[in-house]
């Protein structure tokens, strides 16, 4: 993980390998952030003048490199766009902030040290700057034999080192505590990233159920791991079904974090479908490549729960991990089979590769036993919550309008976009079966809502709950920007954190 620390010290007189400055679009031009003026000196006032003339433009995430002047203790001065200027008396955006220092990082890999001076204005800034540079720092490198082999591949480079930043007061409690904050989430976000990138012959259900113990045990965090001999013995049929086909079979993991002084408790529930080939309903070729990722949800849920243990929330959180991998074999789900679900209800399954929704289903039932004072279940379901939404936006779905509106919010607040979706009662018709409860498909056209009536069926009564189909954002497949890297991006592990603590203050709208 990149090291961060906080200085004093002046941007002129800092050592480092290279020094951060923002740069805006202004009324009339290019506009210096504030903490670059002397740095802006040492060019003699005309550090904008000389960006413009090599084509800066200002706009967020754009990357201008060159070399400092004899006045720094550095080589090399990074400008790195802001978008546009604010209004009087209003600070940059915290997501502008964010992407700007997370791309002025991944730029800097392979280097030892950089010195960030980003506009500062308070904590909140220091969160934000903080943040997007270790999240944009991230390269996952486990499997490139090494830097120097990897360098010479034409592999990743190593992750910036270390990253400074200046004009935040390392004695300022707050300046602090936002430091503090930023590293534990960071940390795990990027940690739900590796699990995410890891190739399926390592990560499986069994061996990710030891990850996620042996991680949890490490900070107090209770845990309860279902093997196939305990799912078969309690009726959990959805996950047994979507599993039974694998030589590597499912668990069911429940990972409890408590508080002595917390009023609220809330339970997370993630899809972890280890790798979807898509069972006997076999995905066509060139769609098989990346289901690695199906299990992003479990990563997120897992993530957020150690991240809220780590800061020591006031609220219980509870995260359950349902692990399978569904594969095709003489033992897997035929289409037509009728499983009954831990709840008692069968389903009928038209197609082996809306298997989330199963696995998901069981977990839900399950956790609703706690009675929890909320639900929030993360997973990479539908294809067609990337059709309505795209790539970069996740689906908020709800049996509660206002919980719904809660959830979006602190989603955009933290930067990760996120949509409020209904769930519209004349879709789940299309789910009736002439031989079970329900059928796991229903109507082709607004298949993502589809999924969430079907996940709304085994909540509990009386219980709140939330449906984060994260299918686009999960996983990267094109160029990396701002703070998000290619593959895993670790998607809804700072929405459920920022739940937590919003759950933990009272402070939930």
């Amino acid at each position: 993980m990149t090291a961060l620390t906080l200085s004093t010290a002046g941007a002129a007189t800092l050592r480092a390998d290279a020094l951060v400055v923002g740069v805006a679009k202004g009324p009339k031009g290019l506009i210096v952030a504030a903490g670059a003026e002397a740095v802006d000196k040492a060019y003699d006032g005309k550090l904008a003048a000389v960006l413009d003339a090599l084509g800066a433009s200002g706009a967020e995430g754009e990357i201008t490199k060159l070399p400092a002047p004899a006045g720094l203790k550095v080589p090399v001065v990074l400008a790195v766009g802001l978008g546009s200027v604010p209004e009087q008396d209003e600070s940059y955006d915290e997501e502008a902030l964010r992407r700007a220092a997370g791309a002025a990082a991944r730029a800097l890999a392979g280097s030892k040290k950089a010195a960030f001076a980003l506009p500062l204005d308070d904590a909140s800034a220091v969160t934000a700057v903080a943040e997007g540079a270790l999240l944009g720092a991230y390269a996952f490198t486990a499997y490139q034999g090494g830097e120097k082999k990897a360098a010479k591949n034409g592999g990743p480079k190593q992750p910036l080192a270390e990253v400074t930043l200046l004009g935040a007061k390392p004695r300022d409690k707050e300046h602090k505590a936002a430091v503090e904050r930023a590293s534990v989430v960071a940390t795990e976000v990027n940690i739900a990233r590796d699990l995410v990138n890891t190739p399926p012959n390592d990560l499986h259900p069994e061996s990710f159920a030891a990850v996620a113990s042996a991680t949890a045990k490490e900070h107090g965090i209770k845990v309860q791991v279902l093997d196939e001999k305990a799912l078969v013995k309690g009726g959990f049929g959805g996950i047994m079904g979507v599993g039974k086909g694998s030589e590597n079979l499912p668990r069911l993991v429940k990972l409890s974090y408590t508080h002595p002084k917390a009023e609220k408790t809330l339970a997370f529930v993630g899809k972890g479908i280890t790798y979807d080939s898509g069972g006997i309903s076999l995905k066509p070729a060139g769609h098989n490549e990346t289901m690695k990722c199906d299990m992003a949800g479990a990563a997120a849920v897992f993530a957020a729960v150690v991240a809220v243990a780590k800061l020591g929330l006031q609220v219980n959180v509870t995260s359950w991990l349902a692990l399978a991998e569904n594969m095709p074999s003489g033992s897997a789900t035929r289409p037509g089979d009728v499983l009954r679900m831990y709840s008692g209800k069968t389903v009928e399954v038209l197609n082996t590769d809306a298997e989330g929704r199963l696995v998901l289903g069981d977990a839900l039932t399950k956790a609703s036993e706690d009675n929890p004072d909320a639900i929030v279940d993360v997973a990479t379901l539908t294809g067609a919550m990337v059709m309505a939404l795209g790539n970069r936006t996740f689906g908020v779905m709800s049996n509660d309008d206002a919980f719904r509106t809660s959830v979006h919010e602190i989603a955009e607040e933290v930067g990760e976009a996120s949509w409020p979706m209904p769930l519209p009662a004349d879709l789940r018709k299309g789910m009736d079966s002439p031989t079970a409860d329900i059928a796991n498909m229903g109507e082709r056209m607004g298949g993502g809502l589809v999924a969430g009536l079907f996940l709304q069926e085994f909540v509990g009564e009386g219980i709140t709950w939330a449906h984060l189909d994260i299918a686009g954002p999960a996983f990267h497949e094109g160029a990396p920007y701002g703070y998000t890297p290619k593959g895993g991006t670790g998607s809804a592990v700072r929405t459920l954190v920022r739940l937590a603590e919003r759950t933990a203050t009272g402070d939930l709208g």
